[in-house]
């Protein structure tokens, strides 16, 4: 399996990452939000499922499989990372969603110590009957999901009437898509709700290490 590294090898925590449905894991979110954490002084790591792996070897342009499917490429993923200091995973939209689907387990053997989303996709937009939050009303893995306030696919109005487990903290990206760029008039940009996000999952991590010490 690749991966791209970006951030120091002494970092206090790993952040594993794996890309949202439709971009790849050196997207411009991908990459600019690496190397954000990386300045804030976390280590992320990406990898790519293998439908999206292809695309690059000249396999085809296979779509999107259902997140249950892939579940397993996360286990391995994080199998071949063998990281050797504190593990959180997560990812963009679909990529955090099949993290949040293994996470339960791998935290219960002390593989992770917790999941970071960016961006989760809660149901599909224009389809908020089609919720994607059966596994997260239980969740026990410490959580934290940065969400743009106006993300389609689950605003903040929305996500306040979920039934989601008290594991899981929420940062709201103002005025943010599913990418977070804020919406035009808001007096913001995209790089500063990118830096937000970037602010809160690392002060998120860092707190969680700390209270394991």
């Amino acid at each position: 399996m690749n991966f791209l590294h970006t951030g120091p090898s002494d970092a206090p925590a790993t952040l594993l990452l794996a890309h949202g449905a439709g971009a790849p894991m050196d997207s411009r979110f991908m990459n600019d939000m690496a190397a954000l954490l990386a300045e804030r002084g976390l280590r992320a790591s990406r990898f790519e499922f293998a439908y999206m792996a292809g695309r690059r070897t000249g396999a085809g342009r296979k779509p999107p499989p259902r997140a249950e499917r892939v579940m397993d490429e996360f286990r391995g993923a994080v199998a071949a990372l063998n990281a050797d200091r504190p593990l959180f995973i997560g990812g963009k939209s679909m990529g955090g969603r099949v993290a949040s689907m293994i996470a339960d387990e791998l935290f219960r053997e002390g593989r992770i110590a917790g999941l970071v989303c960016l961006g989760y996709p809660f149901h599909p937009p224009g389809s908020p009957e089609k919720l994607r939050t059966a596994h997260l009303e239980k969740l026990s893995a410490p959580a934290l999901i940065c969400q743009g306030t106006r993300d389609p696919f689950g605003p903040r109005d929305e996500v306040a009437g979920y039934d989601l487990s008290p594991a899981i903290e929420f940062h709201w990206i103002a005025e943010g898509d599913h990418d977070f760029r804020p919406v035009k008039g808001a007096g913001l940009t995209a790089k500063e709700n990118l830096a937000d996000a970037a602010d809160a999952a690392t002060n998120w991590v860092n707190a969680l290490i700390a209270k394991r010490h």
